[in-house]
């Protein structure tokens, strides 16, 4: 099939459908690349072709390449190829389209499957590589697939780190929610029922252990995690938290990655 029929065609389809489609055609087990460049989150003719042509040269690989014009995301199966092998091609991939568009700034999320994941993971996988805030390929895990079940609320006066968190356990596949204090945050929680709590102990209103207290008080049919995400430092704060049945204590500034093992810990 020529370059130009392959673009027409799957942007004139479902996207993930057909991404689900292509990896059942390989049974014996396809390489799934989602990429989207921040640079150019449009994705020109141009790039597009770029991708469609790394694809066609490589040696016995019958892999396709497919956009999805709303969001810019596209996706690429390597038939046949390990993780290991995938992530050389996509490393590959990442400096041929640097090395040809100046303002290229791929992110990539990458899998290896043996079946069709369902079509939320799939969503998940292109949210990943659009939500990403580094350039470092990611590879996606079943713990992530997992995670997408997962309710966080997330409790910050500051919106610029409710933002930052927002985006990042969007990435992980987790569904978000925002409250600005602790009261909102108590009548969100019953409403909404989190499966964890990521709260700052200095809000308006109602904060540190008092708004811990009233979580576990709440009527609610299964009590969220608590993950305590904050500036205060203070042993005596930390240890009256975990005597109070906080679930984990992490201090801003805060390792990014650190904090996504302790939330997976603490869900899973």
């Amino acid at each position: 099939m020529s370059q130009s029929a392959t673009l027409q065609r799957v942007q004139a389809v479902d996207f993930y459908g057909r991404v689900e489609e292509e990896v059942r055609e390989h049974p014996n087990g396809t390489a799934l690349l989602f990429l989207y460049c921040a640079g150019n989150p449009s994705g020109t003719e141009a790039e597009l072709a770029e991708v469609q042509r790394f694809v066609d040269q490589l040696t016995g690989v019958n892999g396709e390449v497919l956009h999805d014009a709303n969001t810019g995301v596209s996706a690429v199966t390597l038939p046949g190829y390990t993780l290991d092998a995938a992530h050389y091609q996509a490393l590959l991939l990442k400096q041929h389209l640097q090395g040809r568009f100046e303002q290229a700034d791929p992110r990539i999320t990458l899998a290896a499957l043996t079946e069709a994941p369902p079509r939320q993971t799939l969503k998940q996988m292109a949210e990943t590589a659009r939500l990403s805030t580094s350039s470092d390929i990611h590879i996606f895990t079943q713990e992530e697939a997992d995670s997408g079940q997962n309710r966080i609320l997330i409790v910050d006066q500051d919106a610029t780190m409710r933002e930052f968190l927002q985006i990042r356990l969007a990435m992980q596949g987790y569904e978000t929610l925002e409250a600005v204090d602790g009261l909102e945050a108590l009548e969100l929680i019953p409403k909404w029922e989190p499966d964890l709590v990521l709260t700052e102990l200095n809000l308006h209103g109602i904060d540190g252990l008092p708004f811990i207290h009233h979580i576990q008080q709440l009527d609610v049919k299964e009590p969220p995690k608590i993950v305590v995400l904050t500036e205060k430092r203070v042993e005596q704060t930390i240890s009256q938290c975990f005597q109070n049945g906080v679930d984990d204590y992490v201090t801003k500034p805060f390792s990014p990655v650190e904090l996504d093992a302790r939330i997976r810990r603490c869900l899973h």
